[in-house]
């Protein structure tokens, strides 16, 4: 009987009276609901996979797992753990159509939708709120892309949130010119393997210095035309 109760929103709104809750979630009730004993229904042992990445870049990734009933407040002190964010920045989690297009925005102050303390990822994923831009720096405008992979399987012993996969080095490494394998270009990736294959001599490196050399000529040639502006 309690586990249906616990998916019931005219329940929800009378347990909310009844304990003096205000403000909170359907997915937060769900959480105060299994802290005081109850049985839960299977939102409330929902875990959903986060996949964060930076634009463009296939040299970084971390993966995420999570319950439901996480609030987007935990999730960011997790990442901001996890990768070295700055501390004392404002964070906002930007929502956002596959185009780009802002759907809702989720910050410490509420700015429509409730604040990142309030919101969970349960209630997002149930409103379609699947990718988001995470600005871990609002005053710089910095960001990585956030985006849920769908349910998994909860396992058992594991204590959620967890940190499932990790490519690349933080964000801040790749700001200050880390360039990671895959996002070499094609021509960089084959030397690369003719060096670790042993096809390799000191000749390639001073056709490569002098290739380099060339190029910056030719941008200097670009750069600066004595003739420009000379119609005569």
């Amino acid at each position: 009987m309690l586990s249906k109760l616990c998916g019931n929103k005219g329940f929800f709104r009378i347990f909310c009276k009844n304990f003096r809750l205000h403000s909170i979630s359907f997915c937060t009730f769900e959480a105060v609901f299994r802290e005081y004993g109850f049985p839960h229904n299977h939102f409330c042992r929902m875990i959903l996979r986060y996949r964060v990445s930076l634009p463009g870049l296939k040299g970084f990734a971390r993966v995420y797992e999570l319950k439901a009933t996480s609030s987007l407040y935990s999730f960011h002190k997790r990442m901001h753990a996890d990768m070295d964010f700055p501390m004392d920045q404002i964070v906002l989690f930007k929502a956002v159509n596959p185009d780009g297009s802002a759907i809702a925005r989720y910050s410490v102050q509420n700015m429509g939708k409730g604040t990142i303390d309030e919101v969970t990822l349960g209630d997002c994923h149930k409103r379609g709120e699947d990718s988001f831009v995470y600005f871990y720096d609002t005053t710089n405008k910095k960001s990585v892309l956030v985006d849920c992979e769908g349910e998994v399987e909860a396992r058992p012993g594991v204590v959620y949130p967890v940190l499932v996969e990790t490519k690349g080095p933080n964000p801040i490494e790749f700001e200050n010119g880390y360039v990671a394998y895959e996002d070499l270009p094609e021509d960089k990736k084959r030397n690369i393997i003719r060096k670790e294959e042993g096809n390799w001599d000191d000749e390639d490196d001073e056709d490569d210095d002098f290739d380099d050399e060339d190029d910056d000529k030719d941008d200097e040639d670009i750069v600066y035309d004595e003739n420009e502006g000379n119609d005569e």
